[in-house]
């Protein structure tokens, strides 16, 4: 069985994406991905968008999901909801300019406050940040391309060793059963 290619951090515009949901999963069916999280921000979607997820019926596998905002300090949680499962994700510790030390706080504080964090990612809008991809970081070490805007769509990418299953894909990512994707920003159109 060949692995499964997939993205878990994407934006439409219920939230800050360009796009709307039936046009972003067509956008990734093209790229030939197998599967997409639409984690839209939570202080920005209502009930109209868990009902908007509900009616789609595309031909990748979709993940519903949502991308929490915690406090007191800045930082987003990705939560991809399978159907038993549910993965939480440190999302972007780039973007907030974490040390290796900061990040460890975090997971400690994060998990101290109820999230049981799972995995980081170690990409920042789909590019690559080695810093939070190392054996210091107790978490599964996964690419997304945090799809705002077309640039972002196909830069980063997980390849899950996997049934097509959406709480298969949730353990195979937690055994570390996967490996990471990138394309170079330049070679994108």
């Amino acid at each position: 069985m060949p692995p499964l290619r997939g993205n878990l951090h994407a934006h439409t515009t219920f939230s800050d994406g360009a796009l709307a949901p039936q046009r972003l999963i067509e956008v990734y069916e093209q790229l030939g991905y197998d599967f997409l999280a639409i984690t839209d921000h939570d202080d920005l979607v209502g009930p109209a968008y868990w009902e908007a997820l509900k009616g789609l019926a595309p031909a990748l596998l979709l993940f519903h999901g949502v991308e929490l905002s915690y406090q007191p300090f800045p930082q987003h949680v990705g939560k991809v909801i399978g159907e038993r499962e549910t993965l939480y994700v440190l999302n972007h510790p780039a973007r907030y300019r974490l040390s290796l030390e900061d990040t460890l706080q975090r997971i400690t504080t994060l998990r101290s406050d109820g999230l049981p964090l799972d995995a980081v990612e170690v990409t920042d809008t789909g590019l690559y940040r080695p810093l939070y991809h190392t054996d210091a970081i107790p978490l599964a070490k996964i690419a997304t391309d945090d799809a705002h805007k077309p640039p972002h769509f196909g830069r980063a990418w997980i390849e899950v060793d996997a049934p097509r299953d959406r709480d298969a894909i949730i353990r195979a990512i937690r055994a570390g059963d996967f490996t990471l994707g990138f394309r170079q920003p330049e070679l994108l159109s």
